[in-house]
């Protein structure tokens, strides 16, 4: 893969919302988390957070189009 820059993830900008996998025209991203709650325990609503566990890209499947770093909302993808 030379002369290809690589996609970087900044993992504590990641709210693994998934967006990258979905909008993935090749699915080579694979993303796994798990949910932990946030906020006060004894809250009558309790809110939960997704909580990135592995991110992982296929650079095989990978054609280096950069949507996944365009449609992230929270810029956990970069060059």
């Amino acid at each position: 893969m030379s002369g290809h820059a690589r996609i970087a993830l900044i993992a504590d900008k990641c709210t693994s919302c998934m967006l990258c996998v979905r909008e993935c025209p090749t699915w080579c991203i694979t993303l796994d988390a798990h949910q932990e709650l946030a906020g006060d325990p004894g809250a009558r609503r309790p809110r939960t957070v997704n909580v990135l566990d592995q991110f992982t890209i296929d650079w095989g499947l990978c054609m280096y189009c950069g949507i996944c770093i365009e449609v992230c909302p929270f810029d956990a993808l970069a060059w």
